[in-house]
């Protein structure tokens, strides 16, 4: 919705530039034709354009949260904090691979590790985050999966801090810092320590993530 208000935002901006452009004249066999509205249409719809630019300009105002959010750039590999259109905190990232790794013995089911895109919302906040690794990691390193949950558990990997924000997706620290800013995770997101402390100070339950 807030994409849709923004382009609808920008047509009638190039619509109000539009009318006031000064008109030209077209010759036609040698007899110069002006084409000009009455002066009492043209303001008429030039105020109708202004009250809808106000419109729209309220409502767009009304969708910014007033709170902080996070918005993430895949593509660029950037994390931001912003608060309406302040950016407070700038972070640059890790994301997803888009690698593939088949699941054994299921036949064409793969495992993708891509960052999902879209809305979310912080759905937990853990501090000194133990990492329950997945089937995918054992098969990836070549192991057996183990069938002892406790054999699965390890400490010291994600950092300091994890933000959840559902199907096992995080945000969290890496001891990898020298490939932030690629796109090289099974889809969670990637932070520098002192990023990472920052988005966890600013965040909240609740707080809108999103991912493009």
């Amino acid at each position: 919705m807030g994409r849709i208000l923004l382009a609808t935002f920008a047509v009638i901006l190039i619509i109000l530039l539009a009318m006031n452009a000064p008109t030209t004249t077209s010759p036609t066999s040698g007899i110069s034709h002006e084409i000009q509205p009455a002066p009492a249409e043209e303001k008429a719809s030039l105020r109708t354009l202004q009250a809808r630019y106000k419109a729209l300009s309220k409502q767009l105002a009304q969708l910014t949260p007033n709170q902080p959010y996070i918005l993430v750039d895949t593509a660029r590999n950037r994390l931001y904090v912003k608060r309406q259109d302040e950016i407070v905190l700038h972070a640059i990232a890790s994301t997803g691979s888009g690698t593939i790794l088949d699941k054994p013995g299921e036949g064409n089911n793969q495992w993708v590790f891509d960052t999902p895109r879209g809305e979310f919302l912080v759905k937990s906040k853990l501090t000194n985050p133990t990492w329950i690794k997945p089937d995918w990691a054992f098969v990836e390193e070549g192991l057996a999966v183990p069938q002892n949950a406790a054999d699965r558990a390890e400490q010291g990997v994600l950092g300091d801090y994890a933000l959840g924000f559902g199907k096992g997706y995080f945000i969290h620290g890496t001891l990898y810092t020298r490939l932030l800013g690629k796109n090289v995770t099974h889809g969670c997101i990637r932070l520098n320590d002192n990023d990472l402390k920052g988005v966890y100070k600013l965040a909240r339950v609740g707080t809108p993530i999103m991912i493009f």
